[in-house]
């Protein structure tokens, strides 16, 4: 087994540290590292931060934002200023929106502004990701209403060596899903009922349906014209039978007859995304995570689809 104890840091080796920065204070993080190895990711994750983002028709709106930021830290190096994580993002956004710009703006101040000295090339790799949710309006389905539907979302944004950043984004879309065999069995009992076959029951029955949850992972160059508005009118032609957030009985209504005429199973539900997504030429990849939270069972019926590769 390796000695480990050399590699520990020596209570003199820290007090006496020879490394200092501008003021004059110890420098501990630019000091030699004994154990030369790669790590992929180093940096913070949930840094609380207001931002404002642009959404698609222009407007500014401001969002609370869980903000995670990383680098490369090479072999040779013993590791990331931290602060400057945070101080780059507070400055940048201070006057900037939060939009595709804004990553490649940051990125590339990541990879430069986090080396130890200005004449070392440039990180080779840097990260940023959002995490808030994101208000749109949604109209009513019939009553002339509308009300703010929140969509819970991770934007991701990443620059290697070659300087090309690439872009994810992650949105968790809500809609109801009618079990097409509950529905059958339902409606076959009806018939039975009126035809005099059964005396069970009052003569109606429900089909079950429940709240489900779609998690599309899109990735995408930031010179396209992705947007998160974008993204949830491909879901919705996708699954129609988004939950609502402001309804009247008119809405009601109308909310039961689209459930009646789009039962799914998570099968029907994968396949839909599918069927829409893969016909989006600027998503360069994509994933998909369907969650039927049950109302006849106890489980939830799952399932995950990602893009289909060409041959």
């Amino acid at each position: 087994m390796k000695n480990i104890e050399a590699l520990r840091n020596k209570r003199d080796d820290i007090i006496n540290c020879d490394v200092k920065d501008s003021t004059g204070l110890n420098d501990f993080q630019k000091t030699k590292n004994e154990l030369p190895i790669m790590i992929p990711k180093v940096g913070i994750e949930r840094f609380r931060i207001p931002l404002n983002f642009e959404h698609a028709d222009g407007t500014l709106m401001s969002h609370d934002t869980e903000a995670s930021m990383f680098v490369l830290i090479e072999g040779h190096k013993t590791g990331a200023n931290m602060s400057r994580f945070c101080n780059i993002l507070q400055e940048q956004s201070s006057t900037d929106p939060i939009n595709h710009d804004f990553f490649k703006t940051i990125l590339r101040r990541y990879r430069t502004e986090l080396r130890d000295y200005e004449d070392e090339p440039l990180i080779p790799e840097a990260y940023l990701k959002l995490k808030f949710n994101y208000p749109v309006k949604q109209p009513s389905l019939k009553s002339g209403n509308w009300g703010w539907q929140y969509y819970e979302c991770e934007w991701e944004g990443i620059e290697g060596k070659d300087g090309n950043p690439l872009m994810q984004l992650t949105l968790k879309y809500e809609y109801s899903s009618t079990c097409p065999c509950s529905l059958s069995m339902a409606k076959q009992y009806e018939e039975e009922y009126r035809a005099g076959k059964t005396t069970e029951g009052s003569g109606i029955a429900s089909a079950h349906s429940q709240r489900s949850i779609a998690t599309v992972t899109v990735t995408y160059s930031p010179d396209s014209d992705v947007t998160i508005e974008k993204l949830i009118e491909l879901l919705r032609v996708a699954l129609p039978t988004e939950t609502q957030s402001l309804v009247k009985r008119i809405d009601e209504q109308a909310f039961a007859i689209l459930n009646g005429d789009n039962p799914m199973f998570v099968e029907h539900a994968s396949r839909r995304i599918s069927h829409v997504l893969n016909d989006v030429e600027e998503f360069l990849d994509w994933e998909a995570k369907v969650d039927h939270v049950e109302s006849l069972h106890s489980h939830n019926a799952v399932a995950y689809i990602r893009k289909e590769k060409k041959a």
